[in-house]
Order: structure tokens, then C-alpha cells, then sequence
């Protein structure tokens, strides 16, 4: 679905990332492997954040207790210049992504618990297709988007989170710690561009 870079009709229940207001209040950055650069621009007439790597891999993440049985469905708008065609997402090697949005639930002090769904726009996997991070099994990938044929369009996007974590880690779950989002070139060494729009949360 094409899309502008602002927000649905639908009412807005928790706002998370208010990136057309040239805000990142309560955003921090968390860098695994240098800095991605992040900054508000202006394009298609609308202020967004674009995430711009050159291999490197920084996320920005916000952390705020999410009460998913009122609020389980994340929406967000997003857009990339192009893909890494050559990445082997299921690989060390090949684990980049142009963007990606990921939830991350806390498993407090059993730290080792902590797991995420990372929605991510794919460089060649099937969209739907899921597989656990090359990294870390506590960690599942969704497919939202695959490679170039929709770069250069902004795409809405709006996804169940407790129905896509039952069907990845096959439990139930009732609230998240954090959002996430992260344009990343680190294992490919590669250069990629992308642009978010607002992220919120509604109830259906």
C-alpha cells in the first residue's frame, strides 16, 4: 500500500515516535557497531527521520511499558532507497536490514528471556517469511516488506504484535518493554538510506 509520511485516520492511542513533529523526546540511542546517522528531513512534504548507514549499525529505541491488551497493534509509515541485494539475512555475515521496527519485550531480571520481533523490510526473503536472527533465537524476523521493487514509496504498515509473538515464540503475552527501529550496514559493509514516519499504537 502506498503511503504518506504522516499518520492513518485511524485515533491514535499512544503515540511513540512523534517524528513529524521533529521530535525524539524519550528516544535514545543504543550503537552496536559504530553510528548510523539519524536526522529530521523534510520530503514528500512531511518532516520524518531518515537513517542513513555506511557500515555501521546504531538503533534508536524507546522504552516505555506497552499494555498490549489495550493497546496490540503498532502502525507506522516507512520508506527505502534501495536494498543490500546480496545479504544472506539468515547469516552473520548477511544480518542488515535498510530499516527495520522491532518490539522488545524484558524478561526483567532473567535477562536471558529478553526477546523481540523485528519487523523488517527485507533485502530478498518472501514477504511473511520468518526466521530467527542469525545472532540470537530470541529474536524472530518478519518479512513486512522484500526488496526494491516498492523503494522510493512510503509504505504504511500495521501489525498485531501479540498475535505475530503467539505465532513466533508460541506463548501468550500481555505487555512490551520497548520500540525500536534500525537501519544497519554493519556485517555487509554496505550503504543503505531509509526513512520512518510517526509510530504509534492503537487498540485494533
Amino acid at each position: 500500500m502506498m503511503y504518506s509520511p504522516g499518520q492513518a485516520n485511524d485515533s491514535i492511542n499512544i503515540a511513540i515516535g512523534k517524528f513529524s513533529g521533529s521530535s525524539l523526546d524519550g528516544w535514545k540511542e543504543k550503537s552496536f557497531s559504530g553510528s548510523t546517522n539519524y536526522r529530521f528531513v523534510t520530503t514528500d512534504g512531511k518532516v520524518v527521520l531518515l537513517a542513513e548507514s555506511n557500515g555501521a549499525a546504531s538503533g534508536l529505541f524507546y522504552e516505555k511499558e506497552i499494555d498490549l491488551l489495550k493497546t496490540p497493534v503498532i502502525n507506522w509509515s516507512w520508506k527505502v532507497d534501495k536494498v543490500l541485494k546480496d545479504a544472506k539475512e539468515t547469516t552473520k555475515k548477511g544480518d542488515d536490514y535498510p530499516a527495520r521496527v522491532y518490539v522488545i519485550f524484558s524478561g526483567g531480571i532473567f535477562f536471558w528471556r529478553t526477546r523481540a520481533i523485528n519487523y523488517v523490510w527485507s533485502n530478498n526473503q518472501k514477504i511473511g517469511t520468518t526466521w530467527p536472527n542469525a545472532y540470537t533465537g530470541n529474536a524472530q524476523m518478519i518479512a513486512v516488506r522484500t526488496g526494491g521493487d516498492q523503494a522510493g514509496q512510503w509504505m504504511k504498515e500495521k501489525r498485531n504484535i501479540r498475535e505475530d509473538y503467539k505465532q513466533l515464540f508460541g506463548e501468550d503475552i500481555d505487555s512490551a518493554d520497548a520500540i525500536a527501529i534500525m537501519t544497519d550496514t554493519d556485517n555487509t559493509g554496505g550503504h543503505a538510506v531509509a526513512y520512518y514516519g510517526d509510530i504509534y499504537l492503537t487498540s485494533h
